[in-house]
């Protein structure tokens, strides 16, 4: 069985069509675009009687791409657990970040 993040690397992958997937890169790693940009940002729990008995990873994924119409950040909101951030651009780059439980 397939740790839940390799899962989550598996599932961008097969999104975006390439293995343009990065888990929190290096500075000195270079993008290739389009791309997929994630890190691992929180983790929500759940407790009672003093024990916790629900985790959930929260990730910071970010989409860049060139294409401002991409559907790839379509998409990620239809993951179960994905919303929508904010949007910028960079670099003539456009990023779409979202907050993934996973």
């Amino acid at each position: 069985m397939a740790k839940p993040r390799e899962a989550l690397q598996t599932l961008f992958e097969e999104f975006l069509g390439s293995r343009n997937v990065y888990f929190q890169p290096p500075e000195s790693v270079k993008l290739n675009y389009p791309c997929i940009v994630y890190e691992r940002s929180n983790v929500r729990t759940r407790s009672a009687n003093n024990h916790i008995y629900l985790k959930h990873k929260q990730y910071t994924v970010t989409y860049i791409d060139e294409d401002p119409d991409s559907e790839i950040p379509d998409k990620l909101l239809e993951l179960e657990y994905c919303s929508f951030d904010r949007h910028f651009t960079s670099d003539n780059l456009n990023h779409d970040v979202f907050t993934l439980y996973f």
